[in-house]
């Protein structure tokens, strides 16, 4: 990438036309093409996590053409200078100037393997800091706070990346996060609403396992989903395709309770009943009915809150014509989107 002239650093989602720009790129797809008369190019795909642009065919007299064939890998990460267009025929091109792979010195710049992935419009760094003060402010028994926070502290890094789920609700980088926190608010705001209600209720309405049941009933997400390469979205894994994110779950949270011996063993056991509970509704073919209360909140919590952020998704990336949305497939039907009120 030549010093002589600083050009601008731009997403490479937010080119325009005929804008000429230095850019961070994902190489997604590479292929080997000839002509009639035999003539060798290949085709290259760049992408960021929100565009995938072709380059402009890169032939044989190409100056990157042997740089190309011999060393550019599909999932490799590149900069580059070049001038973005959209072909009538071909949709968004760019034709590279300048190339190379990423260097250590990027990341000054701004470079992150997160630039690739599609992410959470919230900073993973402030919205663990939230959760962790929700449970620190929240949580009223030492014990419990002490098995939740051991939990969120055992696994920042990765909460920090993970999608809430892998195709459906959330399925993007710090979606677990930010679902969880949604969860979170509003269990403690049915929490605190249902137990002025049934001030009667025996026994009463346990605040801090409706929270803390918040705050887990997804962790087991931490074993279930795994990064394959940086830049990669997160897939299952062998123990994710093998079994349940809520058994996986369960299996953290006794784990991590055997470190904590002053946890109520009662206490212990309702919160994995949450957790167990939490997905499905007897109707729904759960293997265990929800046999308390704080269950039935976080369960509801829960699917409100993953529901609407698939509806929310599919209502503001519509681009089909009509007043109803394309077929969504997490929802398994349309949207109406033309309205007026």
């Amino acid at each position: 990438m030549s010093k002589a002239k600083k050009l601008p650093l731009v997403p490479l989602h937010e080119l325009q036309p005929h804008q000429f720009a230095d850019f961070f790129a994902l190489l997604s797809d590479k292929s080997r093409g000839s002509t009639r008369d035999g003539k060798p190019f290949y085709t290259c795909k760049f992408r960021d996590h929100r565009r995938t642009v072709s380059a402009v065919p890169i032939w044989a007299d190409n100056p990157h053409f042997d740089e190309c064939q011999a060393h550019w890998q599909p999932g490799q990460f590149f900069k580059v200078r070049g001038t973005f267009t959209e072909h009538e025929k071909y949709g968004p091109q760019v034709e590279i100037d300048q190339i190379r792979p990423i260097e250590d010195r990027d990341r000054a710049d701004g470079f992150t393997e997160l630039l690739f992935v599609e992410r959470s419009r919230f900073d993973p760094d402030q919205m663990f800091a939230e959760l962790d003060a929700a449970v620190v402010g929240e949580v009223s028994d030492p014990p419990l706070r002490n098995l939740v926070l051991k939990l969120l502290h055992t696994h920042t890094d990765a909460l920090k990346r993970l999608p809430a789920s892998e195709r459906h609700a959330y399925p993007f980088a710090g979606g677990w996060l930010e679902h969880i926190l949604s969860v979170v608010r509003n269990c403690i705001l049915l929490a605190d609403r249902y137990a002025r209600q049934f001030p009667d209720l025996k026994p009463p309405l346990n605040r801090d396992l409706i929270i803390a049941g918040a705050v887990l009933h997804d962790i087991g997400r931490v074993k279930d989903l795994e990064f394959s390469a940086p830049g990669q979205p997160a897939r299952h894994g062998v123990a994710g395709e093998l079994f349940s994110y809520v058994y996986l779950g369960y299996d953290l949270i006794r784990s991590a309770a055997r470190e904590i011996p002053d946890l109520d063993p009662e206490r212990l056991d309702l919160l994995l009943h949450i957790v167990v509970t939490h997905l499905r509704q007897p109707e729904w073919n759960s293997l265990k009915n929800p046999c308390i209360p704080e269950s039935l909140i976080v369960h509801h919590a829960d699917e409100l809150d993953s529901k609407f952020e698939v509806y929310a998704r599919c209502l503001t990336r519509d681009t089909s014509e009509g007043p109803f949305t394309d077929r969504d497939p997490a929802l398994g039907r349309a949207l109406l989107k033309s309205r007026k009120v």
